[in-house]
């Protein structure tokens, strides 16, 4: 073989292997922990979804500041998601920890919902799915998610609940206790004790709620829970984190993520509340944390990318036993 045909075989060889490994030679090789090569570990994608020339899933997309359905692929969407969730000058790997989390999502929301929007896979509502800020993407969301393109949690073959919230208050919640979610606690998340970054706002931390006994009540309707004059507000069962999963309002149960929700979760800021009072005409409520406390605290993951760890260590703190799998 002459030396011009040697070359053309090294070329064709080399060519080979760089298609067979992709990317994946600048990626942290540490990303597929607990998961073996094995394809039968990769969810599938939603049936739904169609794939785009650059073998990235194609979503239609209601952006409600529009109000229409665009198309785009995944990759775009997260880059919107990741600067709509988190602050844009944040580390990098808790960048990259969210953007999995967000492809996860809308994975898992696209194979097992539908939006309520016609016509559209998911939506830019948050009342539905995930907060969209596409202005705020810089080149650090840039990098986050293309470093993580195509990565997403995977749990038995299949996608997780890919749950986050803002601060734990110190530790994460079961989903029946925080969520009152009805589809039973999965494995992969247990209460998690999270050290939150001490650069968090403080009202994040520690806060205080007030309202009238007039807006207890109607909250408590809304949430399910019909009450005739507020007299009483007591704390009733708490989960291991001390968050309540109900509200004893005239010693009736009142669900305490509902009435959060319902009363403005803005400013009952989470369920770890640590004491309530009744003065007058008004209810005032004590606790910590922001948001509903299940799965990944977004001031954890900025505290553990300041100390180093990789998104993929953030995530398996707070995921433990769920692997991240990349599916194209």
């Amino acid at each position: 073989m002459n030396m011009k045909k040697k070359l053309s075989v090294a070329l064709a060889l080399a060519v080979m292997m760089l298609a067979m490994t992709g990317c994946m030679q600048n990626r942290d090789p540490s990303v597929n922990w607990r998961l073996s090569d094995s394809r039968a570990n990769l969810p599938r994608l939603p049936e739904k979804l169609s794939i785009g020339k650059n073998g990235v899933p194609v979503l239609t997309v209601h952006d409600v500041s529009k109000d229409k359905n665009e198309d785009m692929d995944i990759e775009n969407y997260v880059m919107g998601v990741v600067a709509g969730e988190m602050k844009n000058d944040w580390p990098v790997e808790a960048l990259k920890a969210q953007a999995i989390l967000a492809r996860t999502f809308v994975l898992k929301f696209c194979e097992d919902k539908t939006s309520k929007y016609p016509g559209a896979d998911i939506s830019t509502d948050v009342a539905e799915a995930q907060a969209y800020a596409p202005q705020s993407i810089n080149d650090r969301v840039r990098q986050a998610v293309d470093e993580t393109r195509g990565m997403a949690l995977s749990w038995q073959g299949e996608f997780p609940n890919a749950w986050f919230h803002a601060h734990s208050g110190g530790m994460t919640e079961l989903p029946s206790v925080a969520l009152e979610y009805k589809g039973g606690d999965p494995e992969y998340l247990k209460p998690t004790a999270s050290e939150e970054s001490e650069k968090a706002p403080a009202s994040a931390k520690a806060w205080t709620a007030t309202f009238t006994l007039d807006q207890v009540a109607k909250a408590c309707a809304d949430a399910g829970t019909r009450v005739e004059g507020v007299k009483t507000v007591e704390l009733g069962e708490k989960g291991e984190s001390g968050r309540v999963k109900a509200i004893l309002v005239n010693g009736k149960a009142v669900s305490a993520p509902s009435f959060r929700i319902q009363i403005g979760a803005n400013r009952l800021k989470s369920t770890l509340i640590d004491s309530v009072k009744v003065e007058g005409n008004q209810v005032t409520f004590q606790g910590r944390g922001f948001g509903h406390g299940v799965g990944l605290s977004q001031w954890g993951a900025y505290q553990m990318a300041e100390e180093g760890r990789t998104a993929p260590q953030i995530l398996q703190k707070y995921f433990p036993s769920v692997g991240i799998v990349e599916l194209w």
